[in-house]
Order: structure tokens, then sequence, then C-alpha cells
């Protein structure tokens, strides 16, 4: 190999697949296959040709490799934020998906902006990825028209829903916050509360499950509801839970949307001296690591975000190879209560 890669170093040119598949003694397709599906080529053939690409600084061309097979390895996956920590275990998920695929992310953020995701999904098209991953299935009528017309798999993760672009991955934010809820009331508290921000779609069908399970249980007048559009944390939990406390002191459990919030809320009560859960329930949603590690732990909705990013993975590379499910199949990952101490029940 030494002397045929010293060979193709002497020409004093841009270095192709060909001269890669010279160097490592293969064939140009076995060169390109070892790229795209490393998994197919043999330890050793592979090994020789990774080898060669190090030694001759070889750099793929996506846009030819694209030109030649209709696509390029790229897989879009837009989200609508980095900083909020759900996205961050589904993302790993993701990444842990695609070993041994050959396959990369490119990723994208909306800032929760329907018209910022449609033109993302623009730019993605036209650099004729692997498929195409998204948050929710809230796009604008043009977005779900350019998807539904795409070249690619489509994945939708975070939730399920009755109509899917492609494929769906996901849970029921309804249903959970229906038993997160109906969880309050089973353990005596009469009069929760529901915290949200960042108000996005699937906040909002957490309303709605919240909404329904105090309708079932004869307390939707007795109930109250604070939101925000502004960004979540725990900072705001604690300020939207001193404003809520401060108006409505009846208030003896709370539903927050996310797990920042139902941290803040447990801080701003403790600052008030309120006994949990005797005094007050707190539950939030999605089951964080430091829901369990507070103190008191507290009780929320654990989703399967890592298994969301593998299996949206699973279906954009099962669907390449001409497997995977049908279009408008949804994949429903389900979610489980963590009951913790902070929702013990009203003893006051």
């Amino acid at each position: 190999m030494i002397c045929a890669i010293i060979k193709i170093m002497q020409k004093n040119q841009k270095i192709t697949l060909a001269d890669v598949a010279e160097a490592a003694n293969v064939s140009p397709i076995t060169v390109s296959r070892a790229l795209r599906s490393p998994d197919k080529v043999s330890p050793k053939a592979r090994d020789r040709i990774e080898r060669a690409i190090a030694q001759l600084g070889y750099v793929p061309n996506p846009a030819a490799r694209a030109l030649a097979s209709g696509r390029t390895d790229v897989i879009g996956v837009i989200i609508p934020s980095v900083s909020n920590n759900v996205f961050a275990e589904v993302m790993r998920g993701m990444y842990d998906a695609l070993s041994g695929s050959g396959l990369t992310v490119q990723l994208a953020t909306t800032g929760y902006s329907p018209l910022a995701e449609e033109h993302l999904i623009r730019v993605f098209l036209t650099q004729q990825p692997s498929g195409l991953i998204l948050a929710g299935h809230d796009q604008s009528p043009a977005a779900r028209d350019l998807l539904a017309r795409a070249n690619c798999p489509i994945v939708q993760v975070m939730e399920v829903g009755p109509k899917p672009i492609d494929v769906a991955v996901g849970l029921s934010h309804h249903d959970g916050a229906f038993l997160a809820a109906r969880h309050l009331i089973e353990r005596g508290y009469r009069a929760p509360a529901f915290l949200g921000a960042q108000m996005d779609p699937r906040s909002q069908r957490r309303l709605a499950g919240f909404r329904a399970a105090m309708r079932e249980a004869g307390l939707a007048e007795v109930t109250q509801v604070v939101t925000t559009p502004e960004p979540s944390s725990v900072s705001m939990g604690c300020r939207l839970f001193a404003d809520l406390i401060a108006h409505h002191p009846q208030i003896d459990a709370v539903l927050c949307n996310n797990d920042d919030l139902a941290l803040g809320v447990l801080f701003e009560a403790q600052r008030r001296n309120l006994s949990i859960p005797d005094r007050l329930g707190i539950c939030g949603f999605n089951d964080l690591e430091m829901m369990e590690a507070a103190q008191p732990p507290i009780t929320s909705v654990q989703t399967d975000r890592y298994g969301m990013g593998q299996l949206a993975i699973a279906q954009i590379r099962d669907r390449l190879e001409g497997r995977g499910h049908p279009a408008g199949t949804s994949i429903d990952l389900g979610f489980a209560l963590q009951i913790r101490d902070s929702t013990g029940g009203w003893r006051g």
C-alpha cells in the first residue's frame, strides 16, 4: 500500500475515490460502499480503505455522491431548541443509532417558529438528504405540502397524531398530562393548578389533558391555569408559582408542563415554608434526572426521549434499505408516571 500511496501523491493532483481504491487494492464500488454502509464491507477491506483515506487525505465530495445516488449521506434534523434539555436525550439517541451507518446529522433549530421551520425544510430538501426528522405534527400547510412531496423518508418525533406525514415516533402528551392530573386527584388534592411556559403545541395538548381530568373529576370550576409564552426555566417556575399562590392561596397542587417549572415551584414553595406534599403537591413532565435528585424527589411523567431518537434514525435506515414501517404509521412509545414524594397527598 505504501508504494501505491507514494505513487498517487506524486501525481500532485486532487485525490479521488479511484485513488483510494487503487491504494487500498479494492474496487471504487467497494470504497463507495465502505463510506456509505461500512457494515457491508469486510473488516480487512475496511481497514485498508480507512488507512488509505487517512494517508492520502481524501475528502469525499458530497455533491458528486448526491448526483450519483440521488441523495447525500446527511439526515436533516429540525428541532425547536438546543437549550431545551428535553431534546438533548433525543439527539443522543440519534447519534448512537447512526453508529456504523455512514450517515451524519445536520442539525437546525426553529426557535419555535413555524415560518422558520418551513424555511429550513426548503433548505434541507435542496440538499437531497437521506431523510428528515422534525419535532411534532404542527407544521404549516406549506411545510406539510413540501414534506409530503419530499423524495426521502420523513420522521416526526416527540408525539403521535392522527395523520403523520410519513412515520411518527412519540407519545400522547394529552394522555400523559391526563394521567398526571388524575393522579393528583386520587392523592386527595382538590384545588390543582396548571403552570405552563413556552406554550408550544405539545404543551397545549398537556394543558388540554389537565383540563379533561379536571372536568371528569368535577373540579373544573376550582382549578387555575397560569401560562406564559416566554421560555421555560427554573426561575420562571418560581415566578409563575409566586404569582399563582399570591392570587389563589387555596391551590393545593400544581401540574407543570415541564420539569424546569416543577423544580422552580419546589424552590419557591420551600422559600414560603409550604410543606410538600402535605400542603402542596408538585408534578412535572418529561422526568429529567433532576426530578429524582430533588429534595423531596418530584413526581413526573417519564417519556422515552432517547428511544425516540434511536427509533427515528432506525426508521430512516430501514426505509433506505427497502424496509421499515409504511407511510402513515404512528409508533407510540407511551409514557409512565414516576410517582415520588412530592405527591404524597393532602394531609393538612
